[in-house]
């Protein structure tokens, strides 16, 4: 007689199907092994197939290098900690201007309004010498008082800072000066502090809209330093032949006021930017002003290509894009007549403006700014080499 198993002659095998069943769906959702339960790899297999012996071994092969390979122990999550915000050690740096340059004083508290700069301290009290963190010197304010500066005791810590916005020609050469300043400040762009003589700079929502001067005069120059060996001289002693110049200044007894001045450069079409050296970066207010103002400066001073590091290349005419002075002549003479070619000159005032340095200001914030945020040591070795070669 057959005898039909009963329901607890199949639990043992049963459970053990129900236990891998469960063991399967696990490991399949938290798992994810990189060779698929429904493909193996090197193994052809439809997806309505049974894995073969060969994909079994695959599969267990893999889980087996995986299970061996991996830590699931359950770790805590390292979130990354906000850096602790530092203490409070704003210092104040207080910043003596040994001699006013030229003597010509300016607001010892105007490097917050006009540049930014806090705490800063400018004063020119001496007797805060000793505790100053710096020290300003004009070159051509150096006098016998520094001489007997230099025998005092210095504080480790204070940076001397040398300002000169003359060209080398125009500067005194001293042998004093090496291995005695920290820091520079100069019209040079490899100076530690680079104050030039003007900026141009992106156009603000302030800004009023540039409407181009009205015109009276065609060529204009304003000069003082008169010196028949400098080559801005003979260059205008020929262009004069050729073009009729506006020319003022002591030597041709043509005097004008600093309120007439802004009238009589707005009113010219060009004004001869004519630097009295030749040196590399050097170009002075006789440039930015007529920017400023709304004029073409028909430049002569550095290479072009010097000048158009600073300034947009279509804002002036240099001299020596023409053969002669002659030629230049006939270019001034031709967009005089030709008011739409001119007006191309100003293109670059949709977008820019042109400012001019605050001298004096903006060496010693600019200064006291550096040696706020640098506490570095520094000597300038060499400041003679550098700056006269």
């Amino acid at each position: 007689m057959t005898t039909k198993p009963s329901v607890g002659s199949y639990q043992h095998v049963l459970l053990p199907l129900f236990l891998l069943f469960c063991f399967g769906g696990v490991f399949y959702t938290y798992y994810k092994p990189t060779v698929s339960w429904f493909s193996c790899s090197n193994v052809p297999v439809s997806s309505h197939e049974v894995c073969s012996d060969e994909c079994l071994k695959v599969l267990t092969a893999n889980f087996t290098q995986n299970t061996t390979t991996h830590n699931y122990t359950t770790q805590k999550l390292l979130l990354p900690q906000p850096t602790p915000k530092p203490a409070d050690t704003e210092e104040n740096i207080t910043f003596l201007i040994w001699t006013w340059p030229f003597g010509f004083k300016f607001d010892v508290k105007a490097c917050s309004p006009q540049f930014g700069i806090e705490g800063c301290q400018l004063t020119d009290d001496r007797s805060q010498y000793d505790k100053a963190h710096g020290v300003l010197f004009h070159h051509r304010d150096i006098g016998g008082d520094f001489t007997e500066l230099l025998k005092r005791p210095r504080p480790p810590h204070q940076k001397w800072v040398w300002m000169n916005m003359e060209s080398p020609d125009n500067s005194g050469r001293n042998d004093r000066f090496d291995a005695v300043f920290n820091l520079t400040t100069n019209y040079r762009r490899d100076s530690d502090v680079w104050v030039p003589y003007g900026r141009i700079i992106e156009i603000s929502e302030k800004d009023k809209p540039f409407k181009i001067p009205p015109k009276d005069k065609l060529v204009c120059w304003i000069v003082s330093n008169w010196n028949p060996n400098f080559r801005r001289v003979k260059f205008f002693n020929e262009l004069s032949k050729h073009i009729k110049i506006e020319a003022y200044g002591r030597h041709f007894n043509r005097y004008i006021s600093s309120e007439d001045y802004r009238t009589i450069v707005s009113g010219c079409k060009f004004y001869l930017s004519f630097e009295n050296s030749i040196h590399k970066d050097y170009f002075t207010e006789k440039l930015f002003n007529p920017l400023i103002i709304g004029t073409v400066p028909v430049v002569l001073g550095p290479s072009r290509e010097n000048y158009e590091e600073f300034i947009p290349a279509d804002a002036f005419i240099h001299v020596d894009d023409f053969k002669s002075p002659q030629e230049l002549a006939e270019r001034l003479k031709f967009l005089d007549q030709n008011q739409e070619v001119y007006e191309r000159y100003f293109t670059w005032r949709q977008h820019f403006t042109a400012i001019g340095a605050h001298f004096g200001l903006e060496h010693a914030c600019r200064s006291c700014d550096l040696i706020k945020r640098n506490k570095s040591y520094r000597v300038f070795k060499n400041l003679n080499k550098w700056y006269w070669g």
